[in-house]
């Protein structure tokens, strides 16, 4: 008997300002551990993504975000797709699909609904190629052809009113080649790598953030805390007009940090730093993409826990280690040495420095379901015992918690 639910991954699609424009939706069926892959005729799991989404509802559209849902010959002639928003989401077109006259006219209709278009994997040799009239996005894979070869391509492109998008970009050095060629987006994981880590100096600006973290952790008396507030203005002024937006119902208005701090509370007050901390990058290097990667890790490994019945506290050390799991690149600084500033519990620096621990299976789990064939998902699923439905529902309440907070 085959399986009818599946687990939901992601890979972000980003613009030329390293925005997120979307993601596109990677689907696994939960009855197979194996041989799904990229580009996996979906023949055969149209069923499995139909019961999946319609599940969901539409609760897996994302903030004013664009789904790319990769279709095979079977989606495409599915009257399922009629029920889906067609201004949110984009067809992306298996480079394996034999277009036939009733194809094409299909997503000539398609198109004319409102849905968006996209050619995977493209190339003009491709049958799929007969599409490319209706089409609004041509994905390139990078790992699939030479440099000279993709620039051919990228070139050729040009002439066709199309959103050129490089996919399956892992490196620093790949993105760069992509934007010298004037791609138009991105699809892959490279912002979340580190590019050159060296052991600079913790920016002045984050110091007292730190400060304050470690403060409130060893729960300080709150002289102390107010002390840091006082000597950072910009610190001050963000706490303050957090909290009185925060305290809205409260009538009334707060205007010293010992008030603020009493109102918060210091366990609320340590998660609005967490926060700060992940996306006030100064220097202004990360992509915006990171800092929401970082983010909806935290939320959804919090999310993950409460499912798999973890206590209140372990849940929010969760949140911590999905939040500053990509401390390292958002600094540009190794792990360690970012660790050291930090008076954190000895399982949340085991989880980060070396993935050890039995929070560290959380964290596996939301980097696995960010990789293009969700490796992994189901089998730490199951040694969780954590069903698909938990998971796809932790996933996208944390990537529409994440879009709520207007980052």
């Amino acid at each position: 008997m085959t399986s009818t639910s599946a687990f939901i991954g992601r890979q972000a699609v980003l613009n030329r300002n390293q925005q997120l424009i979307g993601y596109e939706l990677l689907f696994r069926p939960s009855g197979e551990a194996s041989g799904v892959g990229k580009h996996t005729e979906l023949q055969a799991d149209t069923q499995v993504l139909v019961n999946t989404l319609n599940n969901m509802g539409t609760s897996w559209l994302i903030g004013s975000k664009l789904a790319f849902i990769n279709i095979g010959e079977a989606m495409l002639s599915s009257d399922f797709l009629e029920l889906l928003p067609p201004r949110r989401v984009i067809l992306d077109i298996s480079p394996r699909i034999v277009p036939s006259n009733e194809l094409l006219s299909r997503a000539r209709h398609l198109r004319s609904l409102g849905f968006g278009i996209s050619l995977d994997d493209f190339s003009f040799e491709s049958p799929a190629a007969a599409f490319l009239e209706l089409a609004n996005y041509v994905k390139l894979d990078i790992q699939h052809q030479d440099t000279n070869r993709f620039q051919m391509l990228a070139s050729r492109l040009r002439s066709y009113p199309v959103i050129r998008i490089a996919e399956r970009v892992e490196t620093h050095a790949q993105f760069h080649l992509c934007k010298e060629l004037g791609m138009d987006g991105f699809q892959g994981f490279y912002f979340a790598k580190p590019e050159t880590l060296s052991a600079k100096v913790i920016h002045p600006s984050f110091r007292n953030t730190l400060e304050l973290l470690n403060l409130l952790r060893l729960d300080a008396d709150i002289r102390d805390v107010e002390q840091v507030l006082k000597r950072d203005l910009a610190l001050s002024y963000k706490l303050l007009r957090y909290v009185n937006s925060a305290a809205a119902g409260l009538n009334t208005s707060i205007s010293s940090f010992s008030h603020a701090v009493t109102v918060l509370g210091y366990q609320k007050l340590y998660r609005w730093l967490t926060l700060l901390l992940v996306t006030a990058s100064d220097e202004g290097h990360a992509p915006p993409a990171l800092q929401k990667t970082a983010v909806t890790r935290g939320r959804f490994m919090e999310l993950l826990g409460k499912a798999h019945g973890e206590r209140h506290d372990t849940c929010d050390n969760l949140f911590i280690i999905g939040m500053f799991s990509l401390l390292d690149v958002l600094f540009d600084m190794p792990m360690a040495n970012i660790i050291e500033h930090l008076q954190l519990p000895e399982s949340i620096t085991e989880a980060l420095l070396h993935e050890k621990g039995t929070m560290s299976r959380f964290l596996k789990l939301v980097k696995a379901c960010e990789d293009g064939q969700l490796a992994g998902v189901p089998e730490l699923c199951a040694q969780l015992n954590l069903s698909s439905e938990q998971f796809n529902q932790a996933h996208v309440s944390a990537l529409a918690w994440v879009e709520e907070l207007g980052l």
